[in-house]
């Protein structure tokens, strides 16, 4: 009884084990491809940590103003408002949402602004606006409890450009983003990593995206920062399904030499089709970097038929020279064997010494012909008889004349 209580504790105990084990393992975040976001609102903190404002879009901040007010679109526009109308002092662009310094945690630049008055400007990009975005409230402790507000607005009038300090609960920080890593078909792109973030259509399976049957090679260039690619490892791969596409990699990229943006490293991705099916293979690419979140893409492979191997068609025709080559080796020892053979020992000489001349002779005889005595005699009688036909005998000639002449 005292075994089996003390067999039942320690079984207890092993599952006890092996569910919080299952546990942490649930608990535990996967790596994952760290995903341009879904619009260009978003930013890259100090830390290289992904911070996305897409929620924020269109938000309205107002600012009341003395002779008129201000009007933030997050992420559209920054506006004058009046009772003479609007003044625009800009727009947002992707390439403008930058990390700030200080209490500034973010910057954005908007422009392309009104031209009116604002002709003198540089590259008469007209008015323009900086809007300093800080994460909670304005450190003058205007707008408390609200959803954001901007805390200061400040004109510059010589280059008709104002600037905004806007205060909002910033979103939480996400993945750290491996700054200036790109990845694209020829060395100067980036179509499926730019800036270090999968771009849309290679962060997952894409039947858009995919590349056909008959494409069965596909170069890669990938580029870093010379200062920071020592920390790039080396790529690992993963097929969906395991089965049925056969894929290789070569190239200085899949060795695992650093790249860099003046030398660019080569991975080449060599498929073929094993087993065709309906939906396209997922090749999923990983690529590990030492602090940050690994660097992932998928490329999407389609397999309409199967596909040989690239070197059995040179290995038909190199077994079908060597065969031929064999051939001719082994006539010319039997025609010169049987040369000598005849020559020596059946003492022919000329053609006819040469194997197989008498049933080639035979052979030509019968398709033309020639060498027919029969039909040689043939034709001797029948001219002979001919000749016969036309001229009479001299005694039957001599006859008639004795019978026809005078008595």
């Amino acid at each position: 009884m005292l075994y089996s209580r003390n067999h039942l504790t320690v079984r207890s105990h092993v599952f006890l084990f092996f569910t919080l084990s299952a546990v942490v393992l649930v608990q535990v975040p996967w790596a994952t491809s760290v995903v341009a976001p879904s619009s260009n609102c978003y930013a890259i903190d100090n830390s290289s940590r992904l911070v996305d404002f897409t929620d924020w879009i269109g938000h309205d901040f107002m600012y009341d103003g003395k002779d008129a007010d201000l009007a933030v679109r997050f992420c559209k526009v920054v506006e004058q408002r009046s009772q003479k109308g609007y003044v625009d002092f800009g727009r947002y662009t992707s390439n403008y949402f930058l990390a700030g310094s200080g209490h500034v945690n973010f910057v954005q630049d908007f422009y392309e602004g009104d031209l009116m008055n604002c002709e003198h400007t540089v590259d008469k990009l007209g008015r323009t606006a900086e809007v300093y975005i800080v994460c909670g409230n304005c450190l003058n402790g205007a707008c408390k409890g609200e959803l954001g507000c901007i805390c200061n607005v400040t004109y510059d009038n010589t280059i008709c450009r104002v600037l905004v300090e806007l205060a909002i609960p910033c979103e939480k920080p996400g993945p750290r983003v491996f700054e200036g890593f790109t990845v694209g078909f020829h060395p100067r792109s980036m179509e499926l990593v730019y800036n270090g973030l999968t771009q849309f259509g290679f962060e997952k399976l894409g039947h858009a995206y995919s590349f056909g049957t008959e494409q069965t090679h596909v170069s890669l260039y990938l580029t870093a920062i010379a200062s920071l690619s020592g920390l790039v490892g080396k790529l690992t791969l993963k097929i969906n399904p395991d089965k049925g596409l056969e894929v290789k990699l070569s190239g200085s990229g899949a060795n695992g030499s650093p790249p860099t943006t003046l030398s660019p490293t080569l991975l080449g991705v060599d498929w073929r089709c094993v087993t065709p099916r309906d939906t396209p293979y997922e090749v999923a690419i990983s690529i590990p970097v030492e602090g940050y979140d690994p660097i992932e893409f998928v490329l999407t492979k389609k397999c309409e038929h199967k596909q040989g191997r690239q070197g059995d068609s040179l290995r038909g025709w190199a077994t079908f020279g060597m065969l031929s080559c064999v051939l001719i080796v082994l006539s010319t020892l039997f025609c010169c064997g049987g040369f000598i053979y005849k020559a020596h020992v059946e003492h022919q000489c000329g053609l006819d010494a040469l194997p197989g001349m008498t049933i080639l002779s035979a052979c030509l005889d019968a398709v033309t012909g020639s060498g027919d005595y029969s039909r040689m005699e043939n034709l001797n009688s029948n001219s002979i008889n001919q000749a016969s036909w036309e001229r009479p005998p001299a005694s039957r000639q001599g006859t008639q004349r004795t019978d026809n002449g005078p008595i």
